[in-house]
């Protein structure tokens, strides 16, 4: 079988291909690789950009290795299986009364992919998935099961958060939840200057912030959310399919298609798709508000800076944009977070705003990418792990003060290489 990502930009075609039922199962495909000199990775849903997950020899499939496994409402935490999808933990926790404190901004992701490559969301003091982890279980380079936590293998388990599938095969996850709550919802169109001008106040002054910015226009979308005890009112069904599915999926993807067959016009389709942009509000449970739909597939590179720098750096990029010939349909997504210990985080040990560029599928993305990759990295700014970017190892880890102690573990973990790829090879040295 060929095995290729949702964006379309990795494919491979592994020589086997096998679908542990559990985490017995998963030992034993490692123990096989080693054995045969060979390599095994455990896919996810495929929505990193780059080639990370790609599998060189035995591919592993997730999905029946879903399911929460474990409550514990003393400790408030709950276990589930690794290839659960984050949008069925979601509703699983939803039954149950609780809730992750924060998440990104889809859910189709399983939780070994979405945390092992560094999935943040928003917030003011609400962190990524990494550091929601309470405890972890992985499988070893060399067949060994390894457990986790901040008492038990302490130091595995510090470095293995964001571990980005070269220490081993995650199968079992254990976050921190809390008990479900209620987001409100403030969207609402602001031009450039105001937006700009005020978003380092906005992410101070609430629980989470999305803004996004229009290419060849002056007009962005900024969208707030609060912690709420009140029941609110969620969007009627006809408009949030009206306003999330159909101009949102739909007829995006159209107007995409339309400004890739006639570039000229993706200014005018922008300014057009900015107008449509209303004030509304709305209540609803976390997942409900944070999670969205996105059917129109596209490229994505998203570069973390400082918090400070983030007005600078995309001013320079608006800049850079606006000097050249490319046509960018897709808005410029901007978050901001707080600062983690996870040694692997973009947001290790600084506040930080994340600052995605996006293509439709269809375009050329090479262009844009790599001049606004250049004015990221002058701004300080860290790759994600699971998005289009172009360093090497030796790039990487002077942007990462514990780089070294997570080769030291890789190497402790997976002597032989078991987990290797070309992509990993590339971010991580051989």
């Amino acid at each position: 079988m060929e095995w290729r990502n949702w964006s379309g930009l990795a494919t491979a075609r592994p020589e086997i291909v096998l679908t542990p039922r559990t985490p017995a199962d998963v030992e034993s495909a490692v123990r096989d690789a080693r054995g045969a000199g060979s390599t095994v990775k455990m896919v996810g849903t495929g929505h990193s950009f780059t080639a990370i997950a790609a599998p060189e020899h035995t591919l592993l499939l997730p999905h029946q290795l879903a399911g929460i496994t474990a409550v514990d409402r003393r400790a408030m935490t709950v276990t589930a299986l690794a290839g659960t999808p984050l949008h069925r933990l979601n509703h699983e926790l939803e039954q149950l009364g609780l809730s992750l404190a924060n998440m990104g901004d889809i859910a189709e992701q399983t939780l070994a992919g979405a945390v092992s490559t560094g999935t943040h969301g928003s917030g003011g003091t609400a962190m990524g998935l990494a550091s929601q982890l309470a405890g972890l279980e992985l499988v070893t380079g060399t067949g060994e099961v390894v457990v986790a936590s901040e008492t038990e293998n302490p130091d595995v388990f510090d470095l293995a958060r964001i571990g980005l599938g070269a220490l081993g095969v995650l199968t079992t996850l254990t976050f921190r939840v809390l008990p479900l709550f209620r987001l409100r919802a403030h969207e609402r169109p602001a031009s450039w200057d105001e937006g700009m001008g005020s978003l380092l106040e906005l992410a101070a002054s609430h629980d989470h912030l999305d803004a996004y910015w229009f290419p060849h226009t002056d007009r962005m979308l900024l969208k707030t959310n609060d912690r709420v005890t009140s029941e609110g009112s969620p969007l009627p069904r006809w408009r949030s399919w009206v306003e999330d599915e159909l101009l949102a999926n739909h007829v995006f993807g159209a107007v995409n298609r339309v400004g890739a067959l006639v570039p000229p016009a993706v200014p005018t389709l922008n300014r057009a798709s900015a107008r449509l942009l209303g004030d509304r509000t709305y209540t609803d449970v976390a997942h409900r508000v944070l999670t969205a739909s996105r059917r129109v597939r596209f490229r994505e590179m998203e570069y973390a800076v400082p918090a400070d720098a983030a007005v600078s750096a995309l001013t320079e990029a608006r800049r850079a944009v606006d000097a050249s010939s490319w046509r960018i349909g897709f808005p410029v997504e901007i978050r901001v977070g707080p600062g983690d210990d996870v040694p692997l985080s973009t947001a290790h040990g600084r506040d930080t705003a994340y600052l995605a560029f996006h293509t439709w599928v269809g375009s050329d993305h090479v262009p844009y990418f790599t001049a606004v990759e250049r004015i990221m990295r002058d701004h300080g700014g860290r790759p994600h792990w699971g998005k289009v970017h172009t360093l090497t190892a030796a790039e990487l880890a002077p942007a990462y003060p514990r780089f070294g102690e997570f080769l030291a573990l890789r190497e402790r973990l997976d002597p032989d290489r078991v987990f290797a790829n070309d992509h990993l090879r590339r971010v991580l040295g051989d």
